[in-house]
């Protein structure tokens, strides 16, 4: 379904991924963890084209995104589905608002519709009623909520979600572990998950991609992560801080197989 070949992206003189290669598979949830800065939300960017690479390419169902015009793009984006790491929601617009922008930026629907379409998505998310709420009304967890309903407006082959359970109590941060299940088992989406909490992403993911200064170091699924041989992965895993690498250099953590 995705296909990021020898990625090189960065801002200005600071390369953030360096020489990136990995797939995501039709109706898996890849998830993809590493520490921060280390350019999980910046390969993000890149697959839904938000970002030019410096070189290599993204492809999405045999198309590379890297080389679309603006008609091509704007088609790409009625594919997919984006939830942004604070939900990226509109303040000067109602939440109903928020929702029914995809619609009608992408589509003819007359506004009876597109309101129907708006409470059943708000409904899909547990947000029942709050279509005419400011998002400075709601709590964190609604607003992610908020975010994954427009998210899911245009029924997206593909669903991006950066970070959809950060700053959120564990019990609101697992209820959304929850709704992103079932609404894989409901949509059967491709979904990209951008994540750091060990527990979600165990929860969540049929694979999981680590990466670690600007290279990805080993891709898997959950078993096969928590069993890693690797240091940085049981490092990351385990919480433990830097200084307990005992002095291992980053290039040693990155292994020669890293790809998907």
């Amino acid at each position: 379904m995705i296909k990021v070949s020898d990625l090189v992206a960065g801002y200005g003189d600071n390369i953030v991924l360096d020489g990136v290669n990995l797939d995501v598979e039709s109706h898996e949830i890849l998830v993809i963890m590493g520490q921060s800065g280390c350019g999980k939300s910046t390969l993000l960017r890149h697959i839904i084209g938000l970002n030019r690479p410096i070189s290599g390419t993204v492809e999405i169902d045999g198309t590379d995104i890297t080389r679309m015009d603006e008609a091509g793009y704007r088609a790409f984006c009625r594919s997919m589905g984006v939830l942004f790491q604070t939900g990226g929601l509109f303040n000067s617009m109602t939440v109903g608002d928020n929702v029914a922008f995809p619609l009608r930026e992408h589509t003819r629907l007359a506004e009876p519709v597109i309101e129907i379409v708006v409470r059943l998505k708000l409904d899909q998310v547990g947000l029942r009623g709050v279509e005419k709420q400011m998002p400075s009304e709601l709590s964190g967890g609604m607003r992610k909520r908020a975010g994954l309903a427009r998210a899911l407006a245009l029924d997206p082959q593909t669903l991006f979600l950066d970070e959809p359970t950060t700053g959120l109590d564990p019990i609101i941060a697992a209820g959304i572990d929850e709704l992103i299940l079932r609404l894989h088992r409901q949509y059967g989406a491709t979904m990209v998950v951008v994540a750091h909490d060990r527990a979600s992403c165990m929860r969540i993911a049929d694979r999981i991609a680590i990466f670690r200064d600007s290279a990805l170091v080993e891709v898997g699924t959950p078993d096969e992560i928590q069993s890693s041989d690797n240091e940085y992965v049981k490092q990351l895993l385990e919480r433990r801080p830097p200084e307990e690498d005992g002095g291992t250099s980053t290039s040693s953590y990155v292994s020669g197989e890293a790809t998907a």
